[in-house]
């Protein structure tokens, strides 16, 4: 069995927003701790570095990607981002999503691969939206396809929220096949269309969640037969995440992501995972949610 390889930077956790923001930012970094308090060693992590603005530039839209940057996008953008504009802001991103460059290059190499953070799948070519600036799901996809042997990555998001900027970027890109399943009443309010999306009711419980995470894969591998895994284990599906609206226990996220992982095993595939959302004001309960991924995938 493959050793999972981890990607870490302590500038995920490092950035200045006002009081009471929405965004759980400490999160990171206690994951972290709370793998080093498990006995995993500081050198497990490898260290992203921040992606370069040309590179990004040439996959998303350059002027988008120039404004962002250089801190010229207008008040409504940013608004519609929910953060402050700032430079560490922008480092952080191209860091982040430098991350999750490296855990799909990492996965190809190892096997599997997760990111301490990820899934900013609310980022389109040309704008940024619901906290999330650069795409970094469909770069790893990317970065993916340029291996010999991988001619479709799947990218199966179990995050609550849909994952709208994936979906229309991905859109004319047969070789990216984009799984959503989400709170169908949830952000974002206008839905893109994903290869497959699976919209959950408020309220949804472990027993049908499961089920339809389970059937959204078997379709997907059907449909799609990938040879490589992008997996967006967001935990703002738990009972209680303040944004989720749905009743999924931690044993519940634990057996989604036991599931995705053994499928991974079992059918040969290289899997990269990312933590995606999750939003408890509590940070040691989040942590612990997130922790979940972590144990499926044989870290500790």
């Amino acid at each position: 069995m493959s050793v999972p390889q981890l990607v870490f930077h302590p500038i995920y956790s490092q950035l200045d927003l006002p009081v009471r923001h929405r965004f759980p930012i400490q999160k990171y970094q206690g994951i972290h701790d709370a793998l080093l308090s498990e006995g995993i060693s500081a050198n497990r992590f490898h260290l992203p570095a921040a992606l370069n603005m040309n590179a990004i530039s040439r996959v998303y839209d350059p002027v988008y990607v120039d404004q962002l940057c250089n801190g010229q996008l207008d008040q409504k953008a940013m608004r519609r981002i929910g953060f402050p504009w700032s430079k560490q802001l922008v480092e952080r991103t191209l860091t982040a999503a430098a991350g999750t460059v490296l855990t799909s290059t990492l996965a190809l190499e190892h096997g599997k691969a997760l990111n301490l953070t990820g899934g900013y799948h609310h980022a389109f070519a040309n704008f940024g939206s619901g906290f999330c600036m650069i795409n970094d799901l469909y770069l790893a996809a990317l970065n993916m396809l340029q291996t010999r042997g991988i001619d479709r990555v799947l990218v199966f998001d179990c995050d609550v929220h849909q994952g709208d900027g994936t979906a229309k970027l991905a859109a004319n890109n047969n070789a990216v096949y984009t799984v959503s399943i989400h709170g169908e009443k949830n952000f974002p309010y206008r839905k893109q269309v994903s290869d497959l999306d699976f919209g959950l009711a408020k309220g949804t419980g472990d027993d049908e969640f499961l089920s339809t995470v389970e059937q959204a894969w078997q379709m997907a591998i059907n449909y799609a037969q990938p040879d490589a895994v992008i997996y967006d284990a967001g935990v703002d599906v738990h009972i209680d995440d303040d944004l989720g609206h749905l009743n999924i226990s931690t044993e519940g996220v634990l057996a989604r992501d036991n599931f995705v992982f053994a499928q991974c095993e079992k059918l040969g595939l290289p899997i990269a995972a990312v933590i995606g959302g999750g939003y408890q004001r509590d940070i040691d309960a989040l942590v612990n949610v997130h922790m979940q991924l972590f144990k499926a995938a044989g870290v500790y």
